[in-house]
């Protein structure tokens, strides 16, 4: 056996670094046709834009991170992250400081308070945590690196060094998360050109330094999403079990009339049209199975993180700032 060791030993060595090269050797080739199309399609310098490229760290610790979600934790586990008093204080905090300013995006948007502040909460502590990851890196990173999403981050690439030259911002010195997205309510490259806005009216849109425009973009995201003034989000669904597993899997948007819940023995303690649309979600709690009917506004959280364990902690977060706010 010794005497076989040592060419086995030099085989799996000699494959690890034709791996690694085949792959150093396919990012460089990606690389290198991103930058012409974006020279050709965008008018970007071709030769600028090349050695910005070529100075992009390639980061596994990105990979790593993007391969264990939080939302891949069960809700016993989610919850407790996000939904404590300590965030709640500071959300209390934020709306105090920043009352003017949410006020006029309810009247303008119709998204209340206390969602938008713990929106902001979730995402990065009203500011505390933004990020440390070089965005460009990041994005770089993802899309050529990632082939899972692969064709998705090359877009928000695409997205994020337009979003660089429309805002005058340098891209290689902007940090965010893991994934690449940015500021305080931690808008990716794509949504912050669709959905941030200028709502202190000083002619840029700062997700980063401006409350207002922070506040005001966050409230624009959910009202162009389609969320409905005064209309509840979600509730305890009673009576759910796991008899309605046909339902559970119907997925986060809300499909079933609250009628045919009514019929199939789920109700709640609200009073909602028969008409009305619900899904119904199920999360692992700490005290055993939780049942919800998940409402359109509920749907519309989902579409700033396409998870209902992510809804719900901005949902239950939202209620803990009003209950300590009232105190």
């Amino acid at each position: 056996m010794s005497i076989q060791s040592p060419p086995l030993l030099l085989l799996c060595l000699t494959l690890f670094i034709s791996t690694t090269l085949y792959a150093s050797t396919n990012i460089d080739q990606a690389k290198d046709k991103f930058v012409d199309e974006m020279a050709e399609k965008h008018g970007f310098d071709h030769k600028a834009l090349q050695q910005m490229m070529a100075q992009v760290e390639f980061r596994q610790s990105i990979i790593n991170a993007m391969n264990r979600p939080a939302e891949a934790k069960p809700w016993r586990d989610y919850r407790p992250i996000f939904v404590t008093n300590s965030r709640a204080k500071q959300g209390i905090e934020f709306w105090q400081a920043n009352e003017k300013l949410l006020n006029a995006a309810e009247e303008k948007y119709g998204v209340p308070p206390e969602i938008i502040v713990a929106i902001i909460g979730v995402e990065t502590r009203y500011g505390r945590n933004t990020g440390s990851y070089p965005i460009l890196d990041a994005l770089a990173t993802l899309a050529f690196g990632y082939p899972k999403r692969a064709k998705f981050f090359r877009s928000e690439l695409e997205h994020y060094l337009l979003l660089t030259r429309e805002e005058n911002i340098s891209p290689t010195e902007k940090k965010g998360s893991y994934a690449g997205a940015m500021g305080k309510p931690q808008f990716i490259s794509s949504s912050y050109r669709s959905y941030a806005i200028d709502f202190d009216n000083d002619g840029i849109r700062d997700l980063w330094d401006s409350n207002a425009d922070i506040i005001g973009s966050v409230a624009n995201y959910f009202k162009r999403h389609g969320w409905r003034r005064g209309d509840p989000i979600t509730m305890a669904a009673i009576g759910a079990g796991k008899q309605h597993q046909d339902l559970f899997d119907l997925g986060m948007k809300p499909k079933t009339e609250i009628g045919k819940l009514s019929a199939r023995g789920i109700s709640s303690n609200w009073t909602l049209p028969t008409s009305a649309l619900s899904s119904l979600i199920l999360l692992e709690g700490k005290e055993g199975d939780e049942y919800w009917l998940g409402l359109h506004n509920f749907y519309v959280i989902t579409r700033y993180n396409h998870s209902n364990l992510y809804a719900m902690a901005v949902f239950q977060l939202s209620q803990k700032i009003i209950e300590l706010r009232h105190d």
